[in-house]
């Protein structure tokens, strides 16, 4: 199988986020990056289909900070292949990002041909899982999301995709190939790979560079954000403390205070 995996790096939400000057964005001078989560669990299924199946596996992202050291990680894991989007400006919105690696997969033939594209389902900059269903769109091929199982069938050209869906249901889907598939979890958790494996693999293999694509559209934001704030704290936390009844009664005082009962 010919696997295309797309990464995106997003902010590390346990360190302090600022935002910038502007008042529209993040500050991103001391803003560390990490991988997106269900992107990792993207590249841990592609990898498992490698094993099983084999072929090769292509890993593409978006130029971020500390991205290099994410993709000699791929390489360590078991990619075969790591590309990169330099040019960008910084802060790509998620409809620019998935205008970009469409029309990256459109027009690198050395990509072609390929038979699934595995993308994270959603990141914490992009909670309405918008990357893959675009990128299906513009490449014109079927489209399955919150998938946690990938199975191909003997003849390559499908695969069974389990769909979680809410409580607790899921989905068994036959997927024509080749598609779009939006992980949110892997059969297994990524694989751990060891420091000097990741530096072996920066002095064997070389992370290629690819330019920003001219989109059509210019891959300009649907909606502009005017101001971002942080949040305000407008108060604290009351504990009840007591037996069940003697806490229910102060629920209920509070509530008949605050005009709720």
């Amino acid at each position: 199988m010919n696997i295309l995996v797309l990464l995106r790096m997003v902010p590390d939400v346990v360190e302090e986020l600022e935002i910038a000057p502007d008042g529209r964005t993040l500050d991103t001078e001391y803003l560390r990056m990490i991988v997106n989560e269900s992107d990792d669990h993207a590249l841990e299924q592609a990898l498992i289909l490698k094993e099983r199946k084999g072929g090769k596996v292509t890993v593409l992202a978006l130029d971020a900070p500390d991205v290099d050291d994410v993709l000699f990680s791929a390489v360590a894991k078991g990619a075969d292949r790591v590309m990169k989007i330099e040019g960008g400006d910084g802060g790509v919105t998620t409809r620019a990002a998935a205008g970009m690696f469409a029309e990256i997969i459109r027009n690198e033939k050395d990509l072609q041909p390929f038979d699934i594209v595995l993308t994270g389902v959603q990141a914490i900059d992009d909670l309405d899982a918008l990357v893959a269903p675009i990128l299906s769109h513009r490449l014109g091929l079927p489209y399955l999301a919150i998938v946690t199982k990938v199975t191909p069938d003997a003849t390559g050209k499908s695969v069974t995709a389990i769909r979680e869906f809410a409580g607790g249901v899921r989905g068994e889907f036959d997927v024509p190939l080749p598609a779009v598939l939006g992980i949110q979890a892997a059969e297994k958790p990524p694989r751990y790979v060891p420091v000097a494996k990741v530096r072996a693999a920066m002095k064997t293999s070389k992370i290629e560079s690819i330019g920003v694509p001219t989109m059509a559209d210019g891959g300009q934001p649907l909606l502009d954000v005017s101001h971002m704030r942080k949040p305000v704290v407008s108060g604290h936390a009351q504990m009840l403390d007591g037996e069940p009844e003697d806490v229910s009664k102060k629920l209920a005082g509070i509530f008949t205070e605050r005009g709720l009962l």
